[in-house]
């Protein structure tokens, strides 16, 4: 039988007993192995923070396409299938590829201890080493300074999303602690362009900056983004851009937005190229409201809205969101992993929410039970029950009200399972 890509990647997950285990010596050691391929990338765009790193990465791709440049690409986690991780020149990459590439690394790393993210971090970076392309975009996995993607000695420029609590087990647990290990991809002379931040991020931002003459380009200081009259105003020192407002909806997408303007602009991009960043973006699962499929069929009339955002800051963001939709009862199927403060997600959403039906999330260790997101969301105010599946769950809402906006939500990992059930 032939090798598949997920035959590969299920003896990669054997290699090392610890999912997250912050250390840059392995992949040092297994880049060696494979030729050093992170040396030999077009110009990298490296991006960090804790909300917002997809889209403001989704839009900057956007607007490098649509000046003709090809672009690869590296975001974390996949959600339906792991290709999604790896866009080659613009095109996800081939299952033929994939294994291939993966197959490489597996045996130049051996029996050697090595995370799934690292291996998998290393076969993206020999995929795009021997790819052609213009500009090669990578996302930090998690926090920066340890990640695995933070191996670039000269990226053409670099970004930090807004910084908030997340990962506190690995990271740390205040803003300032955070805010280091996402400075991590700060590089010495390398411009950096920084998004809204809280003001204890980014005096470490500030100070991290300062200490290797990496120029900042801070929202606020160097640029400013704002709406005026449904349009999106974006105004730096090379003067200012009358936009359309971003297509990716939400308040918070301002910010991502200006934060790839910023970029597209300290790269030399034209006005058309930040235009397009705004209305092309694609970025499946961040309040995006599914069209087709088997569950949109089950759950019509009724919308039904996506989206795997899983922390304090990402409820707030979402609670905005769903505020500036037409008025609508929002009936929430929500599913979390156990590390996440489900309680600071759950609390900014009891405020625009009718009910919650809670889940376990299918076929994930780290679920939390669902009768335990129940309890958590009475605490919060929202009226909620459990289902056993998304099926039965949105069954039920629309028995109550067919005509509902039905968001599932609180997790990436229900958003792929949701995507799996609805591609049908």
């Amino acid at each position: 039988m032939s090798l598949t890509s997920d035959a590969i990647l299920e003896r990669m997950m054997a290699l090392h007993p610890k999912v997250i285990d912050l250390t840059l010596d392995r992949v040092w050691r297994l880049l060696a192995a494979v030729g050093n391929p992170q040396d030999r990338l077009p110009p990298v765009i490296h991006v960090a923070g804790t909300n917002g790193k997809g889209s403001t990465q989704a839009m900057i791709r956007a607007g490098l396409e649509a000046g003709g440049s090809t672009v690869h690409a590296y975001t974390s986690p996949h959600l339906a299938r792991f290709h999604e991780r790896i866009r080659l020149a613009g095109t996800l990459i081939t299952e033929e590829a994939l294994t291939e590439v993966l197959d490489r690394c597996y045996v130049a790393n051996g029996p050697d201890p090595i995370t799934y993210f690292e291996i998998t971090t290393v076969a993206a970076l020999l995929a795009f080493a021997e790819t052609p392309a213009d500009y090669t975009l990578l996302e930090v996995g998690l926090g920066g300074r340890l990640d695995a993607t933070n191996v670039i000695a000269d990226p053409a420029i670099t970004i930090i999303t807004p910084v908030d609590l997340d990962h506190q087990q690995y990271l740390g647990d205040t803003l300032a602690a955070i805010a280091g290990e996402k400075a991590g991809i700060i590089k010495r002379g390398v411009p950096c362009v920084v998004g809204p931040q809280h003001d204890e991020s980014m005096d470490v931002i500030e100070a991290k900056a300062a200490v290797l003459g990496a120029p900042l380009l801070a929202y606020g200081q160097h640029w400013h983004v704002s709406v005026e009259r449904d349009r999106l105003i974006y105004q730096d020192e090379r003067g200012l851009l009358d936009l359309p407002l971003p297509n990716l909806p939400g308040p918070h997408q301002v910010m991502n937005a200006g934060a790839a303007i910023a970029a597209l602009r300290a790269l030399g991009k034209d006005e058309a190229a930040c235009e397009a960043a705004v209305t092309r973006a694609y970025w499946p699962a961040r309040m995006e409201k599914l069209t087709e499929g088997p569950l949109v069929a089950l759950a019509a009339p009724a919308e039904l809205w996506l989206d795997g955002g899983h922390n304090p800051a990402a409820g707030q963001a979402l609670a905005e969101t769903l505020r500036a939709q037409p008025s609508r009862p929002t009936h929430l199927i929500c599913g979390m992993l156990n590390t996440k403060d489900i309680g600071g997600y759950l609390r900014p959403l009891a405020g625009v929410a009718t009910s919650l039906t809670a889940l376990s999330i299918p076929g994930e260790k780290a679920t939390l039970p669902a009768a335990t997101t129940a309890a958590e969301a009475e605490k919060v105010g929202l009226p909620a029950r459990i289902a056993d599946s998304v099926q039965e769950a949105i069954v039920a809402i629309k028995q109550d009200a067919p005509d509902a906006r039905i968001l599932i939500c609180g997790s990436l990992y229900l958003a792929g399972h949701v995507m799996r059930e609805n591609s049908g």
